[in-house]
């Protein structure tokens, strides 16, 4: 199923702003940021290392694009889910991953 660019555009922010919802308990445990700013969510590190994951929408692909760790992460939505996703993860669960294996390097 391909999202119209208005469906793409609330999906998107509905799933920004649940992954930094989710995101928010462990950015107070672990002392790190959280912030959405202009439809792009930014986690931001100090330590193990100064650090930035860019969370943000690709319109004209419909994808959610996740730069972290040197790597991209391109996800598209599955309506099998009701999310974006890649592989079978979804936004929050890949962030939290990759959030977890960045501050696990400490």
């Amino acid at each position: 199923m391909t999202l119209s660019e208005q469906e793409f555009r609330v999906k998107s922010d509905e799933a920004l702003n649940a992954a930094r919802h989710a995101l928010l308990p462990l950015a107070d445990s672990d002392g790190f940021e959280v912030e959405l700013q202009n439809g792009v969510l930014n986690l931001e590190f100090e330590e193990p290392s100064e650090t930035k994951f860019v969370v943000s929408p690709n319109a004209p692909v419909r994808q959610i694009w996740v730069s972290a760790m040197s790597r991209s992460f391109k996800l598209s939505w599955a309506p099998e889910l009701d999310a974006f996703a890649l592989d079978g993860e979804t936004l929050p669960l890949l962030l939290d991953r990759l959030t977890r294996s960045f501050l696990s390097q400490a």
